[in-house]
C-alpha cells in the first residue's frame, strides 16, 4: 500500500515513504482520517540519524505482516523531530510523564482529537524482557479503543489536564551560586570528567555555565571535561568533530551519529574554555584549539550544502567491507589498518600517543589521544588516515538545513574566530548568515527547515532566538550594523509570537493538532528556547540600546529560576544567565565594549577584548562607517590613529585604552 510521505521535505520521512505502513505526515488530514475511521492515531517520532529509529524501521515498519496490523488498528503518523520540534517536545513531555524516561523513536498513541493515552519509545518485534512486542501493543491498544472507549478517553483527558502549562512561574528562594555549583558537582566524574553515567553527554551548555564564574571548582570541572572530550573516542581523532554521546563513563565508545548542533555548540564551548585557561597551561589550550580547528575542517569538508548552509547530521550506521550495515564501522580502526595506511615505522611511533581501544574480535576500536602531543606530526598522520578512511562506505547525510542549528554554527564560528584569532571563521560565519537569511527568511517569517532549496516547515522559537543571538554577535565582531538590525527585527517577531503567560517563551505557536503545549524550560542537547531568548534579548538589547528587550529578558529569566534552583545540571544556559546576574549584583554588570579601529581583521586590542571580557558583555567593533548600534559609536574614533577601546558599565564609561595590556582593568572594574 503506498503511503503519504513521498512529497515530504524531510529525509527521515522519505526513508519511510516505501514502507508498507500507511504513514501520514503530521497533518489535519491524518487526524481527519482517524475520526472518519474512529481509530486512534499512532505517532512515531524520530530523525534521520537515529540508530534505534533505523532498527525499528527495519524490524517492524518494513514488515508487511506488521504493517497489516498497524493499518487495521490505527492511523500511523511519522514525525521528524528536527523538522517539527514542537510536536517532538510536546509528545516527549507525555512520554516522560507516563514512563519516567524518553528517547527516540518516541511512540505515542492519541485519540482522534489529539489527546495522548499511551506512550513509549522503541518496541521490539518480539516480546523481550518486560517489553511487549510491537504488534501485540498495537493490537491491544486497538482493542482497548474499541472495547473500553470511554475509559481510554477519560484517561487521555486526565493526561492533558496534568500537562497543562502553568499560568505563573512558581516563586522560589533565590539560590546561592556556590550551592548551585555544589549541586552540579554532586554528579561530576572527578576522574574522567563529565556528569552522570555510565552514558555521558557532552553537556556543552552546562560547561558554558561553569566557565562563567571562573572559580577553581567550576573551572576545574569544565576544563577537565573538555580535555577528556577532546582526548576521548567521542571526538573523531581522524576526521574531526564530536559524536553524539558516550556509551561508557570514559568517553571511549560513542554513539556514532554526528549532529550539527553538538558541534556548533562545542565549537563555542572549546573557545570559551581556551580563554578561561591560563597562558602557562599551554598543553590544555592546544587541546581546545585543536578540537575547534579539526571540527571546522570537518564541517566544511563533510557538512556544507551547495547553498552555503550546513546539513543536519550524519548517520551512526554505514556498510562494512562485506556490505553489512554496522553502527560506527566507518570510524573504527585496528593496528593492521593503521599500519597499512601509515607504514610500520610511523604506526609504531603513533601507537603510544594515539591509543587504540579494541571493541570487537577483530581489534577494531576508537582512537584516543594520550600524553603530550606533537601536533604537527599527529595531524599529518590523522590526515593520512582520513585519506584511507575516505575509501570506506560513508554514513548517510541528512541534507535538510535547520535554521536554529545553522545559527548556532554562526555563533560558534564568531566566538571561536574572535577568541582564537581565526578571522576566516568570522568571514565564514558572515557567508553562512547571508545564506541563511536569503534561504530561510521570507516576508517577516523564518522557516524551520529547507531541503534542497525546497521550503519546509515554519520556524519555531529556537529558530528566531538563535538567529537573533548569532546575528547580534556577528554584528559586534564585524561592525556591520545590518546584522544587528536583522537581529532586532527577528526578536520583535519572536517576542510577539512565542510569549508564555508565566513570562517565559513557548517552544512554538499553539497548534490545533496539539492538545499538550510544547513548553520546555530545561535544556536537552541544546539550550531551551527560553534560555536562548534571554541571551539574545540581553545581547541585542545592550547593543541596540533597547531597554524593553532587557526588561523582557529579566521577566523570562525569572520564569527559569525554578529549574535553575531544582535541576541546575539540566538548565545550563539559564544557570549561566543566573551566574552573570549574580556577578552583576556584586557590581560587575554586563559591559558594553566598543573598539574603534581601521582594519578589517581584529587587532590585538579586539582579540584581547574577546578573550578577557566577562560573560554577558557585548563587544562591538566600530567599522569605517561607524553607523548603527544606538549611540555607542558616537564620538568614538581611534585615538592618535591607534585602535581604541571604551568599556561602559551601566551609565559609567571608563577612560579609553589603546594598549591591550591595559584592557583587563576596565573590563573587570566594578561600577
Amino acid at each position: 500500500m503506498p503511503n503519504h510521505l513521498g512529497e515530504s521535505t524531510s529525509p527521515y520521512l522519505l526513508q519511510h515513504a516505501a514502507n508498507p505502513v500507511d504513514w501520514f505526515p503530521w497533518s489535519q488530514e491524518a487526524f481527519a482520517e482517524a475520526r472518519r475511521r474512529d481509530v486512534p492515531v499512532m505517532v512515531s517520532v524520530g530523525y534521520s540519524s537515529c540508530h534505534w529509529c533505523h532498527v525499528m524501521a527495519l524490524e517492524s515498519f518494513s514488515d508487511p505482516e506488521v504493517a497489516e496490523v498497524v493499518n487495521a488498528n490505527v492511523v500511523a503518523v511519522k514525525v521528524d523531530r528536527e523538522e517539527r520540534p514542537e510536536v517532538d517536545a510536546a509528545l516527549m513531555q507525555v512520554t516522560l510523564a507516563m514512563t519516567g524516561q524518553g528517547g527516540w523513536p518516541n511512540t505515542v498513541f492519541l485519540t482522534p482529537d489529539g489527546k495522548p493515552f499511551f506512550a513509549g519509545t522503541y518496541f521490539p518485534p518480539v516480546r523481550r524482557g518486560g517489553q511487549p512486542a510491537f504488534v501485540e501493543l498495537v493490537e491491544a491498544l486497538g482493542s482497548a479503543w474499541r472495547e473500553r472507549h470511554d475509559e481510554v478517553v477519560s484517561s487521555a483527558q486526565a493526561i492533558v489536564e496534568h500537562l497543562q502549562p502553568i499560568e505563573k512561574a512558581p516563586e522560589v528562594p533565590r539560590p546561592i551560586a556556590g550551592e548551585l555549583i555544589d549541586a552540579v558537582g554532586a554528579d561530576y566524574d572527578i576522574v574522567h570528567g563529565g556528569f552522570g553515567g555510565p552514558t555521558k553527554f557532552p553537556n556543552a551548555t552546562l560547561l558554558d555555565a561553569l566557565l562563567v564564574k571562573g572559580d577553581p571548582t567550576s573551572l576545574d570541572m569544565a576544563q577537565n571535561t573538555c580535555e577528556h572530550l577532546v582526548r576521548g573516542g567521542i571526538f573523531d581523532q581522524v576526521g574531526g568533530g564530536f559524536h553524539r554521546y558516550s556509551t561508557d563513563s570514559q568517553w571511549v565508545v560513542p554513539h556514532f551519529e554526528k549532529m550539527l548542533y553538538d558541534n556548533a555548540l562545542l565549537l563555542g564551548t572549546m573557545a570559551r574554555c581556551w580563554r578561561r585557561t591560563a597562558d602557562h597551561d599551554a598543553d590544555r589550550r592546544d587541546l581546545y584549539s585543536h578540537a575547534a580547528h579539526r571540527t571546522v575542517l570537518w564541517l566544511n569538508r563533510e557538512m556544507k550544502l551547495p547553498n552555503g548552509m550546513y546539513a543536519a547530521g550524519l548517520d551512526a550506521d554505514s556498510d562494512d567491507a562485506a556490505g553489512h550495515t554496522r553502527e560506527g564501522i566507518y570510524y573504527l580502526w585496528n593496528q593492521e589498518l593503521i599500519t597499512d595506511a601509515l607504514g610500520s615505522e610511523e604506526a609504531e611511533w603513533l601507537r603510544p600517543l594515539v591509543h587504540l581501544e579494541p571493541l570487537d574480535e577483530n581489534g577494531l576500536g576508537t582512537l584516543q589521544l594520550r600524553g603530550r602531543v606533537e601536533w604537527e606530526r599527529i595531524n599529518a598522520d590523522m590526515d593520512t588516515l582520513l585519506a584511507a578512511r575516505d575509501r570506506r562506505s560513508a554514513p548517510a547525510r541528512d541534507e535538510k538545513a535547520i535554521t536554529a542549528w545553522n545559527a548556532m554554527l554562526i555563533d560558534g564560528l564568531v566566538e571561536a574566530g574572535m577568541i582564537l584569532r581565526k578571522w576566516r571563521w568570522v568571514k565564514q560565519a558572515r557567508d553562512l548568515a547571508e545564506a541563511l537569511w536569503s534561504t530561510q527568511w521570507n516576508d517577516g517569517e523564518l522557516l524551520r527547515t529547507s531541503f534542497h532549496d525546497r521550503p519546509g516547515t515554519p520556524g519555531v522559537c529556537e529558530d528566531y532566538a538563535w538567529v537573533a543571538l548569532s546575528f547580534a554577535g556577528l554584528a559586534g565582531a564585524t561592525g556591520a550594523s545590518l546584522w544587528l538590525d536583522r537581529a532586532v527585527d527577528v526578536l520583535d517577531e519572536a517576542v510577539s509570537r512565542f510569549g508564555a503567560p508565566d513570562g517565559s517563551f513557548l517552544d512554538a505557536q499553539t497548534s490545533d493538532l496539539l492538545t499538550v503545549t510544547a513548553h520546555t524550560l530545561t535544556d536537552d542537547a541544546c539550550p531551551s528556547a527560553t534560555a536562548v531568548m534571554v541571551m539574545a534579548l540581553r545581547r541585542a538589547g545592550l547593543m541596540a540600546e533597547r531597554e524593553d528587550f532587557i526588561s523582557r529578558a529579566d521577566e523570562a529569566s525569572a520564569a527559569l529560576l525554578s529549574v535553575v534552583a531544582s535541576t541546575p545540571r539540566f538548565a545550563g544556559w539559564a544557570l549561566a544567565d543566573y551566574f552573570v546576574a549574580d556577578e552583576a549584583r556584586r557590581g560587575l554588570k554586563p559591559a558594553a565594549v566598543v573598539i574603534a579601529d581601521t582594519q578589517e581583521e581584529p587587532t590585538d586590542l579586539a582579540a584581547a577584548a574577546w578573550r578577557m571580557a566577562p560573560a554577558g558583555s557585548a563587544i562591538m567593533r566600530r567599522d569605517s562607517a561607524g553607523s548603527g548600534f544606538g549611540t555607542w559609536f558616537k564620538d568614538r574614533e581611534p585615538r592618535g590613529g591607534e585602535p581604541t577601546c571604551w568599556v561602559c558599565r551601566s551609565s559609567v564609561c571608563f577612560e579609553p585604552v589603546t594598549d591591550y595590556l591595559e584592557l583587563k582593568e576596565p573590563l573587570w572594574r566594578r561600577a
